[in-house]
């Protein structure tokens, strides 16, 4: 891989704490952020259903001006709007992906269970002195700088979310200039698992952290007091905001590990090669969905990926197909049948394997051989 530094975007994330005026603000931006793109996708799915019509992103903006003339939506004209336009872009970006059959047919957003969240870009905000205001607003949001913003960087997109926990973020986005690791001459097999969340082809077992089950005595105990509460109390709306803030804790420990675990993967290793695991398939099996979930493959390949991208490393995937556990990594034999319980396994050569360390062994020949 070529050592060239490269120019990417980078999204920087920080928690925030809002005045009552800067929540009360954004919370009605939220709602007129979704009441647009809902609005928009109703007349989208009008069009194509019964005229066979696809609506352009200039027609939505112009019914957009329409509805801010009229009595009922005059409201909103009060909010910025570069929130509402791009929510039409972030629709019209939906639909290229339905009609590319990349993606399914977009859906309306909840109140309740879509994400609160507005953009702003650069129009829409203003950057100085290491001080953000936003547009509508007159004091600068109080953000928590738990790490260093790039020195010099300008943010070009700003993306203000609430999560349901109650928590305010900023995500700033910006461009950054990323110096690839030094070269390193190692390769690795990675084999993902529950037991042991990645064996490496070193014999290296990196234990599975299991963060949903350390709290799934005290996250059952919520969600029971929850389902004790009466429908739209604010008893209730308590509650569900305890289940909430659980269960972003164990989101933001899972997060961090494997944020540690693919950092370290990927600087000390020029190659990486892992299995093409098809997560959605597997979690079909209702006794291992859980424990699979909580490992959470699909994220770990994800970091891995644009990781390796950004520090010049090759990340190897192989086919999902390949018997990594049943091929024996001493003579190339292959077994008929192994069954999951099986931990360790004698070939006929007279090799003793361990099933995670000789799948990840054939893992990284195999992603060697595809080079």
């Amino acid at each position: 891989m070529c050592g060239v530094a490269q120019t990417v975007k980078r999204a920087y994330k920080y928690r925030f704490y809002p005045t009552p005026e800067q929540a009360c603000e954004l919370a009605r931006t939220f709602g007129c952020v979704r009441l647009v793109y809902n609005k928009a996708l109703e007349e989208r799915t009008r069009a194509y259903t019964l005229e066979g019509r696809r609506v352009s992103y200039a027609e939505s903006s112009a019914a957009l001006t329409a509805w801010k003339r009229t009595e009922e939506l005059t409201f909103l004209s009060e909010v910025s709007s570069v929130p509402l336009q791009q929510a039409l872009r972030h629709l019209q970006a939906a639909f290229a992906h339905f009609f590319a059959k990349r993606a399914k047919y977009p859906t309306f957003k909840s109140r309740k269970k879509s994400r609160a969240s507005a953009e702003y870009t650069r129009s829409a905000f203003r950057w100085r002195d290491g001080r953000l205001t936003l547009a509508k607003m007159d004091a600068p949001l109080d953000i928590v700088w738990s790490r260093p913003l790039t020195e010099g960087a300008e943010p070009s997109t700003v993306t203000v979310s609430k999560d349901a926990a109650g928590r305010w973020f900023v995500s700033l986005l910006v461009e950054e200039t990323i110096r690839p690791f030094d070269p390193a001459g190692n390769a690795v097999g990675v084999d993902a698992g529950i037991t042991a969340l990645v064996t490496l082809s070193t014999g290296e077992k990196i234990t599975n952290p299991r963060h949903e089950r350390a709290d799934r005595r005290a996250l059952a105990r919520a969600q029971r007091a929850l389902a004790r509460k009466t429908a739209g109390s604010t008893n209730r709306a308590k509650a569900r905001v305890k289940v909430a803030r659980l269960h972003a804790r164990i989101a933001d420990r899972r997060r961090d590990h494997l944020h540690k675990l693919t950092t370290s993967l990927v600087r000390e290793n020029q190659t990486v090669v892992i299995e093409d695991l098809t997560v959605r398939h597997m979690v079909k099996n209702h006794s291992l969905a859980r424990a699979i979930s909580d490992a959470s493959w699909r994220e770990l390949r994800s970091m891995l990926e644009y990781k390796a991208r950004w520090y010049g490393r090759a990340l190897v995937v192989i086919d999902r197909w390949f018997p990594s556990s049943k091929l024996c990594s001493a003579c190339g034999s292959l077994q008929d049948v192994m069954s999951l319980h099986v931990r360790e396994w004698v070939c006929a050569c007279g090799a003793v394997h361990d099933r995670d360390v000789n799948a990840a062994r054939n893992i990284l020949a195999a992603g060697l051989a595809e080079r």
